[in-house]
């Protein structure tokens, strides 16, 4: 019996935990964890910067569990933190050439990672998949914001 057939909710869930699995075994060859590999990613698609409350907001985690999570990261020399202008307590984290070489590295793994989840659909199907995907988000988001 498939996945659906038993419920959408169990289906979806299933797909994502096994998507997770596979990116987080992909990536960890790479000496990142998942969220640290979420860190990389969001600074590269922010131009290299970002302060350290947005990052946290981001992964949606407190400011000290960001703190943790970077505070590793610049040990690995993947990220430099700076003060952010005038107020000492805003911090800027900056990816550094280092991050950014394990950044471009893991991006590869991410898209055959994706690959592999959609392997023998159609374009067609591809982009139906993700309409549909992007309407449950959307309905998902609706129904947790009343």
């Amino acid at each position: 019996m498939n996945d659906c057939v038993r419920g959408l909710g169990p289906a979806l869930g299933w797909a994502a935990k096994l998507a997770k699995a596979n990116m987080d075994a992909r990536v960890s060859r790479y000496d990142v964890t998942p969220v640290q590999t979420h860190v990389l990613l969001y600074l590269q698609r922010h131009g290299g910067q970002a302060l350290q409350h947005e990052l946290a907001d981001f992964l949606r985690v407190k400011p000290s569990t960001a703190g943790g999570v970077l505070d590793r990261m610049e040990e690995k020399g993947l990220v430099r933190r700076s003060v952010s202008g005038a107020d000492a307590r805003r911090r800027l984290i900056t990816l550094t050439d280092k991050g950014a070489e394990q950044q471009a590295l893991f991006q590869q793994s991410f898209l055959d990672a994706e690959e592999a989840m959609v392997r023998g659909f159609s374009p067609e199907e591809r982009e139906t998949l993700c309409a549909l995907l992007d309407r449950v988000i959307e309905n998902l988001k609706e129904v947790s914001e009343t």
